[in-house]
């Protein structure tokens, strides 16, 4: 069973519709607000640590807060991020020239970068438009 092939409760399938339908950065209050209190806060941060570990959602810790991030399913090896400050998007990248950012990293800087998540912070198209 592969880490995304987990087994899957009520409870579980529900968090994660909610958390798929949000575009932004959330955090499990807002999980909880969402959910109408139909599912305790135990349970919800239980499923989230899960789907953590199962890398369906990235974990940022703030100042004060913690923040998670919804990550789209893909068979790619790697997993780059354009993130936007402004409205919380986190847009999966699969390109070629991001990889060549790696390889020049390693070949020119001698520092292998972490091929599972790297994040590259801006702001997304929807957002300059405005």
């Amino acid at each position: 069973m592969s880490k995304r092939e987990e087994y899957h409760t009520k409870q579980k399938d529900m968090i994660l519709n909610v958390i798929k339908n949000l575009n932004h950065e959330f955090t499990v209050k807002e999980i909880y607000d969402e959910l109408k209190s139909s599912t305790g806060l135990t349970t919800i941060y239980r499923v989230i640590d899960k789907l953590v570990e199962e890398g369906c959602i990235e974990k940022r810790v703030g100042d004060k807060t913690t923040y998670y991030q919804y990550l789209e399913k893909c068979d790619c090896d790697n997993h780059y991020f354009l993130k936007c400050m402004n409205c919380g998007k986190l847009i999966h990248v699969d390109c070629d020239c991001i990889n060549e950012l790696s390889t020049h990293i390693l070949k020119k800087h001698g520092f292998v970068t972490t091929k599972d998540h790297i994040i590259l912070q801006g702001t997304c198209k929807k957002c300059l438009g405005r």
